[in-house]
């Protein structure tokens, strides 16, 4: 059910857990200042936006709650941002959990939700009626 209605966000969950625990090459772009924060902040904004739109195509026409949005949308990716930073910091040598990392992946995720609900959400409201 889910792979059907979310498969694009299933993807997306797959990269990040990919690009979470793969050892990165040395390049010149590891010297650019927090680069890492932006990429943090553009993962959960894509895995956060894409729960939204999916989910709002998926329900357009029951009567689901939003608050399954919200749930699914913004809290569950933040907690699962914070599981992958757990899990880097005790499972892995070469990465380290940073809590810089997770306010990045919080920004991303609420940045999505807040625009999927105030501007994604009417403009499909309004299309669908």
């Amino acid at each position: 059910m889910y792979i059907k209605k979310y498969p694009v966000s299933l993807l997306i969950i797959a990269t990040v857990i990919y690009l979470s625990f793969f050892r990165p090459p040395q390049t010149e772009l590891s010297e650019i200042p927090n680069l890492d924060k932006l990429v943090h902040f553009c993962m959960y904004f894509g895995l956060s936006g894409m729960l939204w739109l999916e989910f709002l195509r998926a329900h357009r026409r029951d009567s689901t709650p939003i608050w399954h949005a919200w749930a699914g949308g913004c809290c569950c990716p933040i907690l699962f941002s914070g599981c992958i930073e757990l899990l880097q910091a005790y499972c892995t040598d070469y990465r380290g959990g940073d809590w810089m990392d997770f306010a990045a992946n919080t920004a991303g995720a609420l940045l999505a939700s807040l625009t999927a609900y105030y501007i994604v959400r009417p403009r499909m409201k309004r299309k669908q009626g």
